[in-house]
Formats: structure tokens, sequence, C-alpha cells
């Protein structure tokens, strides 16, 4: 039986993204874009070939197919109505021959998590978020290096910080920051994060609701629900380096028209093995694929069709697990990118230098 999966996208930006495919579709209004998607059947995109394993030589095969569903939709809709057509979705897959299958962007988070997906499917699922963290902590700590700060006396802090993928990712930074800000709406969860943030020994951790606050911080970590950006440009400090992880995206675009001295990535690109034909552009440079798409890739690649991450609560061992997957098969973080384009080294020069006045880095944001 060949190795194969299959990963769900869905609009995100829903003009841009549906006229990647249907360009003119694409030129409808926004809020008929919306109304329409509940009544789209599921898409199939593409065919993906050439990805294979650097250890074992091992070649996989896989599709996009979307869920037509918007985020706006998504979030509106009753529960029972978006799995219903996430359902739907997934077995297009089985249909295709999908072994594995991964959840992108709010397929992934919306209700359970993926638990409720996984059950009414014959195959084995995953949302992508373990290695979603584990890239997101590796992308955050090279940015800072090209940005000179130094992250042992950096504040960092994770906005959506109670989520799944935002609170690991605290926990995973814990260790080497000097300070953490965990911000969020809940503070009796957020106070549950905090918790496990000193535990993981960062010897300085505060909670707070208040987005403002963030201009505290040297390094922060996004990764909200919200369908509208929540990140401004006042909220960020001179210097600051924000991976924006959430899709939507939480950072406004005003931040990089307006801040020439903040750098803004969204989670790093994962280089995937082979000579891989993704066979749809969805915005990303050759060879490159997001964490989650990453995840469903490498699971494949080792053979193991068994659901993976599931839920909220993500454990360690997972995210220790699929990196050691996903680097011994050799997908590995490779460059940044903001707002649907590739970032270079000279621009993270120049980011550099329009930070210079506000540094050295003073620990506690002060």
């Amino acid at each position: 039986m060949p190795d194969t999966f299959a990963f769900i996208i869905h609009p995100i930006d829903p003009q841009r993204d549906v006229a990647r495919k249907f360009p003119a579709l694409g030129k409808l209004p926004v809020w008929l874009i919306d109304f329409l998607s509940l009544f789209f059947p599921p898409v199939y995109i593409s065919k993906i070939t050439g990805i294979q394993s650097l250890a074992t030589d091992r070649h996989i095969e896989g599709w996009f197919i979307a869920c037509p569903l918007t985020p706006r939709r998504m979030m509106t809709l009753p529960p029972e109505v978006v799995y219903r057509k996430i359902i739907q979705t997934g077995r297009l897959a089985e249909r295709l021959g999908a072994r594995i299958l991964g959840l992108g962007a709010f397929t992934s988070v919306v209700g359970d998590g993926g638990i409720t997906i996984a059950r009414h499917l014959n195959i084995p699922v995953t949302t992508g978020d373990s290695y979603t963290v584990s890239i997101a902590v590796q992308a955050i700590e090279q940015a800072a290096a090209r940005m000179a700060i130094p992250v042992a006396g950096a504040t960092a802090a994770v906005v959506g910080a109670t989520g799944s993928i935002g609170s690991l990712s605290a926990v995973l930074l814990a260790d080497k920051v000097n300070r953490m800000l965990l911000v969020g709406r809940n503070p009796d969860r957020l106070n549950a994060v905090a918790g496990r943030v000193q535990t993981a020994g960062c010897p300085q951790v505060e909670v707070t609701t208040d987005i403002g606050r963030l201009v505290e911080a040297e390094l922060v970590i996004t990764v909200t629900s919200a369908v509208e950006s929540i990140i401004r440009p006042e909220h960020l400090r001179r210097g600051a380096v924000v991976c924006d992880v959430a899709r939507p995206r939480d950072v406004s675009r005003q931040v990089v028209e307006q801040r020439r001295d903040v750098l803004v990535i969204e989670g790093g690109m994962v280089e995937v093995p082979g000579l891989v034909d993704f066979g749809f552009d969805f915005g990303f440079p050759p060879k490159m694929a997001y964490a989650c798409m990453a995840e469903t890739m490498a699971l494949a690649l080792e053979g193991h069709y068994h659901s993976f991450t599931l839920g909220k609560d993500i454990q360690l061992s997972q995210i220790t697990t699929i990196d050691k997957i996903a680097s011994q098969h050799g997908f590995k973080l490779a460059g940044f990118r903001s707002f649907e384009r590739a970032i270079t080294e000279s621009e993270i020069a120049d980011i550099k230098a329009q930070s210079q006045f506000m540094y050295p880095v003073v620990a506690n944001g002060s």
C-alpha cells in the first residue's frame, strides 16, 4: 500500500485564496463568498508529489483538499454544521486514498481540536499543532539572533497563552528567557499556564488581559483564534520580534507598514525534503510549507498512521517526538516570511538598524 496523506486547507483571505483556484469567484465581494461558502462542497485542489526522506529515501504523495468555509463562517455557524463540512472534506481524502489527514488553519481549532473529526473518519487525523509549536519557538530564537537580541535577558510575551499552541510555546520558552508575559482573556486560565511556565524554569512570569502591555516585550509569539487582527503598531516596542502563528493573522498589516523597526514573521517556513511539487500556489516559495503541513508529511514518511496531535491538551513528549521524526527525514526551519513574501537578510539588517536607538535590551521591559 503506498504511503499517502491529505491536508485540508480553507480560504483564510476569502477573495485572495478563492482566486488561487477559481479566479472568477475570487472577484465576488467578501460577504457573498462568506455566504456561499456554506453551500460549496469540498474541493479537490491538487496532487502533491516528490517528497522524499533524506534518511530512508522513502517517497510519499498526497493531496491538498479544501473545506470551503471561511474563518468567519467557522466561528459563527453552529459547531455541528462546521464539523459536518470538515468531515465531508475528510471523506474526500479517504476516497482519494489518503492514509492520514492533516487539519489546517481553523479546521484544527474549531470545537474540540480534531477529536470529533477523527471519530467520524476511517483514517487517522492530526492538527499539526505539535510541530507548529516546535517551529514557532525555533523561529523566534533564530529571528532574535538575527536582530542581536540576547534571549536570556529578554522579556517574551505569548498572546493567546491559554490555547494549546500558546501555552506550550510559553513552556518551551520558559527556561530560555528572563521574563514571561502571558496575555489572554481568562485570568484563571492564564494563572494556570503561569504555574506551568514557572515550573518549566522562567524566573519571572506575569499574566494580563491588556494587550497594550506587549510594549514591554522584545519577543512576542501570538496565536489566537481572532477573526480580525488584534496587534497594532502602538502595541510593540522598538526592535521587537513578533512570531505570528495565527491564521487569520493576529498582526495588523499596519505594523509592517508603519513600524520599520519591528520584525514580524509568520511562524517560520519549513523546507520539505525531496523535489516536492505541491501542484498549487498557496503563497509559499518552492519546497516550503507550514509546520502543520510538514507534521502530516513527516508522519506519513515515518509510516506513523495513527492520530497524533488531537484536542487541546498537547504534551511536551509529542513535540519532542515529532521534532525528532521531522528532523531525521529532512524537514527543517528554512527562513522567514511576512505577509505573503519571504524576508531577505538585507531587510532584517535594515530593521535591526532602525531598532538600534533603543538598545541594548533592558530586562523587565524598562
